[in-house]
């Protein structure tokens, strides 16, 4: 057997492992006539020296990055073609954010950009030697300079691919469910993987339980846009569906190990929060929190953003998971498109309500996230007195959140929007009204 006709190289961050361990395990058992090798580059000199160590074999360098991070990782990307380039090296950008702004992708300097969930389209590259040639799933530029797409890859169930990279011993939390029906103007994931749930079956689920135990991993965590969505189709929890996969991964982690379910890196819908579901978590569970997505205290805010739920529903769910015994995590975004001043005044003074409660509020800085009916929106504006409120629940330990580091996000990614229109888009943000005309 001679070398290796492909290499691949992940520029492997922390903050994307779980999308490359997923690609790695749907390769890890994939059957291809190709020799490849996989290496990993964890900073932008370990990257180049991996590209030049290949020689003349063929080199594909796979990215995965979320859109606050595109213009830092396009300076990465520069500084790795100086340190290492060549013309059999070609660099591939994936993930929502690449899926959303293809064009902007190639034009910030990746030769191919990833549409769509990855697995396929990978293993169609590896089967290719790296080759793009009729491969769907992909934009990039011809000779000419035009773009060309070749449509977004096959959805596969979820099922197909292990959630993890067994071949590399690479592990993370367990995606169990794709996509969402509650397609919130703000959010990315319905958009990229379409507003329907795809679960991974408790059979597989258990299977990489069971994997995970003989190996002496003694954590298991999940990631799913919606915790107590799992097993459902609709808008309404199917709690026996959770506790069949609650109570086979309890039984396949064994008495050593742990389960946590609706807290990082998941969470729990306010309005599927109840007390039965709490009880369920609390029976087979480890966590002592959870984490419940209220996103705004104005009611007006919320069904601007199609959030499907109202105010009252998270300072219920907020009542009946302290009742129950949880230290309950919630999440809220400022500066959200559109917002006035008592829309504001509103979130801050549930803000307040609930962390009297005990609950701990997650501060978020709205930022037009690409791929989302409010991509055209303007950053998020966190107005001085706004700032000084947070800073005040901050300190008492009540608010906690990268909130600051999102604001300067969210100024480059509105300006990248403009830079990349969408004509005739609408921005569908909520009418200003002026503070003495809001609705009380």
């Amino acid at each position: 057997m001679g070398g290796p006709e492909l290499v691949i190289v992940l520029r492997y961050r922390k903050a994307v492992t779980y999308g490359f361990h997923v690609l790695l395990g749907a390769l890890g058992q994939h059957e291809t006539p190709t020799r490849y090798e996989v290496r990993f580059g964890e900073n932008v000199e370990e990257t180049a020296r991996h590209i030049r160590a290949a020689g003349d074999v063929r080199t594909l360098v796979l990215w995965s990055f979320y859109s606050p991070d595109a213009a830092a990782l396009a300076e990465e990307l520069k500084q790795i073609r100086e340190l290492a380039d060549g013309p059999n090296v070609t660099h591939l950008a994936g993930g929502v954010h690449a899926t959303a702004e293809p064009v902007q992708t190639l034009d910030a300097g990746w030769d191919l950009a990833a549409v769509g969930e990855g697995e396929s389209t990978l293993l169609s590259l590896v089967d290719a030697k790296g080759d793009p040639t009729g491969i769907t799933g992909l934009a990039y530029r011809d000779a000419t300079g035009n773009v060309k797409r070749t449509g977004k890859a096959r959805q596969r169930d979820l099922n197909d691919f292990p959630g993890f990279a067994l071949k590399w011993d690479k592990f993370n939390a367990l995606e169990i469910t794709r996509g969402c029906v509650y397609a919130c103007r703000f959010c990315q994931t319905p958009f990229m993987f379409s507003a329907k749930f795809r679960h991974r079956s408790v059979e597989n689920v258990r299977w990489h339980v069971d994997r995970m135990r003989a190996r002496g991993l003694r954590d298991v965590r999940f990631i799913t846009p919606t915790a107590l969505s799992y097993g459902s189709q609709t808008e309404e929890p199917n709690l026996d569906a959770v506790e069949e996969l609650l109570a086979s991964c309890r039984e396949g982690i064994g008495p050593n190990g742990r389960v946590f379910f609706g807290s990082f890196p998941s969470e729990i819908r306010p309005e599927h929060v109840s007390r039965e579901a709490l009880r369920l978590v609390k029976k087979y569970c480890d966590n002592n929190n959870i984490i419940v997505g209220a996103q705004s205290g104005s009611d007006r805010v919320l069904d601007a953003a199609k959030r499907g739920h109202g105010v009252e529903e998270v300072k219920r769910a907020v009542r009946l998971g302290i009742e129950e015994g949880f230290r309950i995590n919630v999440d809220m975004i400022f500066g959200m498109p559109g917002e006035n001043e008592d829309d504001v005044d509103d979130s801050l003074s549930l803000a307040r309500e609930l962390a009297d409660l005990g609950a701990r509020i997650h501060a978020h800085t709205f930022m037009p996230l690409p791929g989302t009916p409010w991509r055209d929106a303007p950053p998020g504006d966190v107005d001085p007195e706004t700032i000084r409120e947070v800073d005040r629940l901050s300190r008492r330990g009540a608010l906690y959140g990268h909130w600051q580091k999102q604001r300067d996000h969210a100024v480059r990614l509105a300006a990248a929007a403009e830079a990349y229109p969408r004509p005739g888009r609408s921005r569908t943000i909520l009418p200003q009204v002026s503070r003495t005309e809001s609705p009380r």
